[in-house]
């Protein structure tokens, strides 16, 4: 009986192992079929194999509008067709947080110039951030840092912070990368835009070089300022009061003639950005040390930067409510007012910062000029909105 119960138990081993043989070979056959359809063979080295998946990179044709300055673009990540299909997925995918509740989106919405309309931005967990969310219009183009205080040079580094952050996504970057990797669907697509082999070389590093690439491609260039200014177009023209709010707010005329609204100095065209950091005097303040959120200074440590922070973009400014760092201003009436009374002074608040004295109808006039700024054509763009719908 144990001789028998040996032998039995060698072929039934032996037979196991043909079986298993054979099935890594049918898998071998049938990996070229599969091919398109985001399935990912098995690899003895762990992880699953992605070379039967077409690896073609093309170059994303990047549509700079008229008037505006070229992009720089990282050697290191250049944008493709499939690098930004990638980014615009994980853009609007909730799978990058803790709960899978939340995505990048969350805080940056199409229809509000990519930003969420709030003051400050909750995030998982219902904690709210101690800043308002920025529009992410044109930031291809910010070369001087990001964020408000400009504590991150690139937005490669950018998008890899709110994923951990305990007040934004509260996740853990590996986790992430699991989730990718485990994914039926994301696979094939780093695939695509990077050329990796196997799903053990998806890294958050290649994560967010794919969001950095979608978000260079969110331009709005296509206002009536820029249709008037840049475009030339002969059918249009400014009306009284936005010609008016424009020769104040670039102090083009002689300064006898109109009010000198010193907007242009830290918005100025094609960005509407100065692309620079200001203390614009909106913190009552005695000392340096009064200063609830140093924004730039925390980042260089040095006193004179305390208080200052990124100017941001006035181009679809109607739409990105509330307003300031920390959204304390409901309307643009309340940010004239805040601007015409010369803020709060101080050591280091910006010389443009200064009491102006609007009258109501000049502060209605550089309203209409922003509202100028406006560009709605890509809301329905599906380049721009939720590929999930």
């Amino acid at each position: 009986m144990l001789t028998f119960s040996y032998k039995h138990s060698f072929f039934l081993i032996f037979a196991s192992l043909i079986l298993l043989l054979g099935t890594a070979c049918k898998d071998s056959v049938m990996g070229d079929d599969e091919v398109g359809g985001g399935v990912a063979n098995p690899s003895p080295f762990g992880g699953k194999d992605l070379t039967n998946i077409t690896y073609n990179p093309q170059d994303f044709a990047l549509q700079i509008p008229p008037g505006f300055p070229p992009m720089e673009i990282p050697a290191d990540n250049p944008l493709t067709e499939d690098g930004v299909k990638l980014g615009h997925f994980l853009f609007f995918d909730p799978i990058l947080s803790i709960d899978s509740t939340m995505s990048c989106a969350s805080c940056h919405h199409p229809k509000a110039a990519f930003t969420d309309n709030l003051a400050v931005s909750p995030g998982v967990d219902g904690i709210s951030g101690p800043r308002s969310s920025m529009s992410l219009l044109n930031v291809g183009f910010f070369n001087k840092g990001l964020f408000w205080d400009g504590r991150v040079q690139t937005l490669e580094a950018q998008a890899l912070l709110p994923v951990e952050d305990p007040v934004e996504l509260h996740e853990d970057w590996g986790n992430v990368e699991e989730k990718f990797r485990r994914s039926d669907f994301y696979p094939e697509l780093f695939r695509k835009a990077f050329g990796i082999e196997n799903t053990n070389e998806i890294t958050k590093d290649l994560a967010t070089k794919a969001i950095a690439q979608y978000e260079r491609t969110l331009i709005s260039g296509n206002s009536k300022y820029d249709k008037i200014f840049y475009q030339n177009d002969p059918f249009l023209f400014p009306t009284d009061a936005e010609l008016n709010g424009n020769d104040m707010f670039f102090d083009e005329q002689d300064p006898t003639l109109v009010t000198h609204a010193e907007c242009g100095h830290c918005h100025g065209p094609p960005l509407f950005t100065a692309n620079e950091y200001f203390n614009n005097g909106i913190d009552s303040v005695g000392s340096y040390d009064d200063f609830m959120d140093r924004g730039l200074g925390a980042i260089t440590n040095r006193e004179l930067d305390y208080g200052k922070f990124r100017a941001p973009s006035l181009r679809n400014i109607e739409f990105s409510a509330p307003y300031m760092r920390d959204g304390r201003f409901q309307t643009l009436e309340e940010v004239m007012d805040h601007y015409s009374s010369g803020g709060h002074p101080f050591i280091n608040v910006d010389a443009n910062i200064k009491p102006l004295n609007l009258t109501e109808k000049e502060k209605t006039e550089i309203i209409a000029f922003m509202k100028m700024l406006s560009d709605t054509t890509y809301f329905s763009d599906p380049h721009y909105n939720n590929p999930f719908e």
